[in-house]
């Protein structure tokens, strides 16, 4: 069996993904309060990166990081904020210098008539936070999310027909970049129409992006899976991706809410979205355009369906609960099962520290020794085994969204 290994050069806070707690550690007694100050090591380091997470553990450490880590993934990172999640800001400024770009879900483009378009939103742009997010990384671009809100299928079809509609809207795009001080947009088009209109789609996206580009405005462009959870093409393909992926700087790929239902199951398996990956680019021209899409969030799943679970949520569970955490081989990701409510089972699937290194035999312990030996970082976690195949495939990454997940997950970006 060929195991691909994620190799990044190790800072001041470094370790093998794959140590676990020493027995020693193990009889230590653990304290369920959260600790909150920064520490002087990194989560591998303190052991808390191992294949059966203890629920105190997460529960005690989830709020600390290292505060010597610096990027060290090569590609492209983009992050989401939203309103509704003021601590997404707080992480954006304190782990800015881990990404490239930031996209704030603020904006709202909505047409009101022939040729007249309205940008809204804008009063949730907080130039002082911006400031805080640059002063964090300079070279960091401010690439708002713009989502077509409130279009009828008739404007829709007024627009993909007519140039002039489309030079307006675009040079209402660059009004408002400049106005606002923006680096560009997130477009977020392309799944309102259902996978229709596609080729109309791919003009209207190419017109907007060129003409950002004319002005060194950056156009990310949000597109669906390439493959359903059932097996079936998706809205947005490779003919789609090769026509536009010389003028689009990225495109951030939805590769999570893969179970969605009654039933439970994984967020985003490992094997589906190496897929989703490959039938958009099999070939590696313009995969490094690719940002591959990672939930900070879970899903718990209960009979009446499923609910999204953030991370505070996820801790309280924990704390009440203290369940077992138990690993889906297939998928790449860990979940537990609870009840409440009566008795009522709940299975959550939820983003963890989790190391795993399955050598084959090509893997001898002399190599072993020598990436030890030049403080390499094997990182093959949950989180991590979708960072590695972003890093064995060449693409760049997306976080849905800053402030969901768990404060240590960003020791590992």
């Amino acid at each position: 069996m060929k195991t691909t290994l994620f190799l990044l050069h190790a800072t001041s806070c470094y370790w093998l993904a794959g140590a676990t707690l020493s027995k020693t550690d193990a009889k230590k007694p653990h304290k369920a309060e959260v600790e909150t100050s920064p520490a002087e090591s990194s989560v591998l380091e303190r052991g808390l990166v191992v294949s059966d997470p203890h629920w105190k553990d997460i529960v005690r450490e989830e709020k600390r990081h290292c505060v010597h880590i610096k990027k060290t993934f090569p590609g492209q990172v983009l992050g989401y904020v939203t309103p509704w999640n003021s601590h997404g800001y707080d992480i954006a400024k304190l782990f800015g210098s881990k990404m490239t770009s930031v996209s704030p879900v603020w904006l709202q483009l909505r047409r009101r008539g022939p040729e007249t378009f309205d940008v809204t939103g804008l009063h949730d742009h907080d130039p002082g936070w911006v400031k805080g997010v640059r002063k964090a990384n300079k070279k960091i671009r401010m690439v708002p999310r713009l989502l077509f809100d409130g279009w009828s299928y008739q404007d829709y079809m007024s627009v993909l027909a007519s140039e002039d509609e489309i030079e307006e809207l675009a040079s209402e795009l660059v009004d408002i970049a400049k106005t606002e001080g923006f680096d560009g947009f997130t477009l977020e088009l392309w799944s309102q129409l259902g996978g229709n209109k596609r080729k109309e789609l791919v003009h209207l996206v190419k017109h907007i992006c060129e003409t950002l580009k004319t002005k060194r405005l950056d156009c990310i462009l949000v597109i669906p899976p390439a493959v359903t959870s059932t097996g079936q093409p998706g809205m947005f393909g490779q003919e789609e991706f090769e026509e536009l992926a010389p003028v689009v700087d990225g495109f951030s790929l939805m590769t999570y809410d893969y179970s969605n239902g009654a039933k439970p199951g994984p967020s985003s398996p490992l094997p589906w979205v190496r897929d989703c990956i490959l039938q958009l680019a099999p070939t590696a021209q313009w995969r490094q355009k690719i940002l591959l899409g990672l939930n900070l969030y879970g899903l718990d799943f209960a009979a009446q369906g499923a609910e999204p679970i953030l991370g505070g949520r996820y801790v309280e569970i924990l704390r009440e609960h203290r369940p077992k955490h138990a690993w889906d081989e297939y998928s790449g990701e860990h979940y537990i099962t609870y009840k409440r409510n009566g008795g009522v089972k709940h299975v959550a699937y939820y983003p963890t520290l989790k190391a795993s290194v399955p050598f084959d035999d090509s893997f001898s312990l002399k190599v072993f020794h020598t990436l030890l030996t030049r403080s390499f970082q094997i990182l093959l976690q949950s989180v991590y085994l979708r960072i590695s195949l972003a890093a064995e495939l060449g693409t760049g990454i997306s976080l849905w969204e800053l402030g969901q997940g768990l404060d240590y997950f960003y020791d590992l970006l």
